[in-house]
């Protein structure tokens, strides 16, 4: 090889192939087969063999992996989605690869090393990339033929929110192109008990037969969908402006959900840009956990909407005061509802009693009560700002026992 690099390289590729596949069954609980199965740990060992010498064979000169090189390797891809790998175990398989060749290429490299060091290291970084976009379609395409759809939407879900570059790969694999943004919608879904796994599998199912976009049920209570949308910028501002069709097609989305689900459900929205949605995704979960309950979902909250009760849930002591507020309007005639449907209209005794269904007369007492429990004059200043964030946190359910 004319190098002492790559001549050194060369000498450690069967301890370092025997290494990587050590790593992989120690790390990652879906590839211990290499523990059980003699078959597929000789399959996994002349493998990682097989791509040390054919790196070496190449990259001395800068030649790229052939075509047959990239399905030798998309073959492997395929094997472990075979074993039942998931496409989570497959990101860790990916980067801990990475990480290894790159820590053995440092490892045998010395300060002569430099003009070999440079040349390798080019060649990893664009070989690399089509190695691992190689081995991701192999095993994106057995997966399409093993796995439910559902569970493939729910790879791509999830690569999506956790910034991960596979997820262009996985869109392909169900038959959806990668929009520029999304808006990240998180549906809560609080209650006792839990919705069954075999429920939120059904339910997601039935919702991707109406909308085809990226959706998952990632815990009990939380269903996410991704709707594409187009951010475009205001006019002098950094700030995005949220696209109305989205909206529309999100709260469609919710709407469906909601009666799909047949509960009570809290919305969060947050839009992103692909590549930046895991912050989008948080955002929008915490939304969704102090936005309030909605029988029939009608609107999608964003953080203008709960800023408050964001910064509330945040403070126990504040918390904790205003729940005591709660406790004590739970002792009047429907005075939470009151309140909400009370500042829902602005204050507007005609329009808060016709919602009501009562004669203004009987709102007017409703309001003396409140202002006998709590020392509070709803219709004040300092009424509106403390007794709308204690309405606001009893509907999200957050004090729920």
């Amino acid at each position: 090889m004319g190098s002492h690099l790559f001549a050194e390289l060369a000498r450690r590729t069967l301890d370092d192939a025997r290494h990587e596949v050590e790593v992989y069954g120690r790390e990652i609980p879906e590839y211990r087969f290499v523990e059980d199965d003699g078959r597929l740990r000789t399959e996994a060992l002349e493998y990682a063999v097989w791509l040390r010498r054919r790196t070496l064979e190449l990259a001395p000169e800068g030649t790229p992996l052939t075509q047959e090189d990239l399905d030798n390797i998309a073959s492997m891809g395929a094997s472990r989605a075979r074993t039942g790998m998931s496409a989570a175990s497959r990101r860790r398989v990916l980067g801990l690869h990475t990480n290894l060749m790159l820590r053995e290429i440092q490892e045998a490299s010395g300060p002569e090393n430099t003009d070999e060091l440079m040349r390798i290291m080019a060649w990893f970084t664009t070989q690399g990339t089509r190695g691992i976009d190689a081995y991701t379609r192999g095993h994106v395409a057995e997966q399409k033929r093993r796995l439910p759809f559902v569970a493939r939407v729910r790879a791509l879900t999830t690569a999506l929110l956790t910034d991960d570059a596979l997820a262009s790969g996985l869109a392909r694999a169900v038959g959806m192109s990668l929009a520029a943004s999304y808006e990240v919608v998180v549906v809560h879904v609080p209650g006792r008990p839990a919705l069954a796994a075999a429920g939120r599998e059904g339910t997601v199912e039935a919702l991707l037969a109406r909308h085809r976009v990226p959706m998952a049920w990632p815990r009990a209570e939380e269903l996410v969908t991704l709707v594409p949308a187009d951010q475009d910028r205001a006019p002098g501002t950094a700030q995005p402006v949220r696209d109305r069709s989205a909206r529309d097609r999100a709260l469609a989305f919710v709407r469906d959900a909601g009666q799909a689900v047949a509960r009570p459900c809290a919305i969060g929205t947050s839009t992103g840009r692909v590549h930046a949605l895991a912050d989008a995704y948080a955002r929008a979960r915490r939304i969704s956990l102090a936005a309030p309950l909605q029988p029939v979902p009608r609107r999608l909250h964003t953080l203008a909407d709960v800023f408050v009760e964001l910064a509330v849930a945040e403070d126990r002591e504040i918390d904790t005061w205003l729940s005591g507020i709660a406790r004590s309007l739970a002792r009047g005639p429907e005075l939470l509802a009151t309140l909400e449907r009370y500042y829902a209209h602005d204050m507007h005794r005609r329009n808060t009693a016709a919602a009501l269904n009562i004669h203004p007369r009987t709102l007017d007492y409703r309001l003396q009560r409140v202002r006998q429990l709590t020392d509070v004059d709803p219709g004040s200043a300092r009424g509106v700002r403390i007794l709308s964030a204690v309405v606001a946190r009893a509907s999200s359910g957050a004090w729920m026992t």
